[in-house]
C-alpha cells in the first residue's frame, strides 16, 4: 500500500519544516510554507507539488488571491481537503490581524503615509467596495475603524448621520474617510469627489473635521488631502 507523501519523507535537504527552524521562514519560498501547513500529500504527490498546484491556479492574481477564497474552493485543489483548506484560511487570517494590530501602542496618523499604512492591510484584499472611518483623538491617535458601508459609492449609501454618529459615541476630534477599490485603480470616481465634498461641509456643521479622503487600491493609494481635493 502506498502512503500519502508526508514532509518528513521529503530528502532533508528539501524540507520546509526544517529549512524554517535553520534559516528562519523568510527564507522559504510560498510553496514551502504552505507545505507546512498541509503537512501531507498524495499517493502521486509530494506535498511541495500540492502547494505548487494551488498556487499555479491563481499565479495571475498573485498569492494575495487566497485571502478571498471559501474552503470550498480550496478543496477543490486535488490534495487538499475541508481540513486542510480550513488551516490554510485560519492562517492567512492570522497573518491579516497581525498586519493590523499596533505593536504596543496607539496609531498615530499625522500624514496620509502613516494613514495609508493604517489602512491598506485593513482594506486591500476586500473583493467589494467598502467605505470606513477612521476615527482619531485630538492628538491624531486612532480611537476606532469602523465600516460603515458596503457597495459601490454614492450619496445614498452614505449618509452624514451614520458617519457623524459613529464620530460622536467615540468623542472623536477629527476623521479620516476611507475606501477601497477593488479594482486596484485608486483614481476617484464623480460620486468619491461628491460624497467627500458633502461629508466635509457636514463635519464643519457639527465641529468634526473631515481630516482626509484615502482611496486604497491594489497595495496603493489617493489621498485627497495630496491632490488637493479638500476644499
Amino acid at each position: 500500500m502506498v502512503k500519502n507523501t508526508m514532509v518528513r519523507d521529503l530528502p532533508e535537504q528539501e524540507r520546509p519544516r526544517e529549512k524554517l527552524i535553520s534559516c528562519g521562514a523568510q527564507g522559504l519560498s510560498n510553496a514551502e510554507l504552505l507545505a507546512i501547513l498541509l503537512r501531507s500529500g498524495t499517493k502521486e504527490m509530494s506535498v511541495l507539488h500540492v502547494a505548487e498546484n494551488l498556487l499555479s491556479l491563481y499565479k495571475e492574481r498573485g498569492l494575495s488571491t487566497i485571502v478571498n477564497l471559501s474552503v470550498t474552493q480550496i478543496s477543490k485543489v486535488h490534495g487538499i481537503g475541508a481540513v486542510k483548506a480550513a488551516t490554510i484560511l485560519a492562517a492567512v487570517e492570522l497573518g491579516r490581524r497581525i498586519a493590523q494590530e499596533p505593536l504596543g501602542r496607539k496609531f498615530s496618523l499625522n500624514t496620509p503615509v502613516d494613514a495609508a499604512n493604517y489602512l491598506i492591510p485593513r482594506l486591500r484584499y476586500e473583493n467589494k467596495e467598502k467605505f470606513a472611518v477612521v476615527l482619531l483623538n485630538v492628538k491624531n491617535q486612532v480611537l476606532s475603524f469602523k465600516v460603515i458601508s458596503i457597495g459601490i459609492l454614492n450619496a445614498s449609501l452614505v449618509h452624514p448621520r451614520e458617519v457623524f454618529n459613529e464620530a460622536l459615541v467615540n468623542s472623536a476630534s477629527s476623521m479620516i474617510l476611507a475606501h477601497n477599490h477593488p479594482s486596484g485603480d485608486c483614481a476617484p470616481s464623480d460620486d468619491d469627489m461628491a460624497v467627500t465634498d458633502r461629508l466635509v461641509k457636514a463635519g464643519r456643521i457639527i465641529g468634526i473635521t473631515v481630516a482626509d479622503h484615502i482611496i486604497i487600491g491594489d497595495n496603493k493609494y489617493m489621498s485627497f488631502r495630496e491632490r488637493g481635493l479638500m476644499k
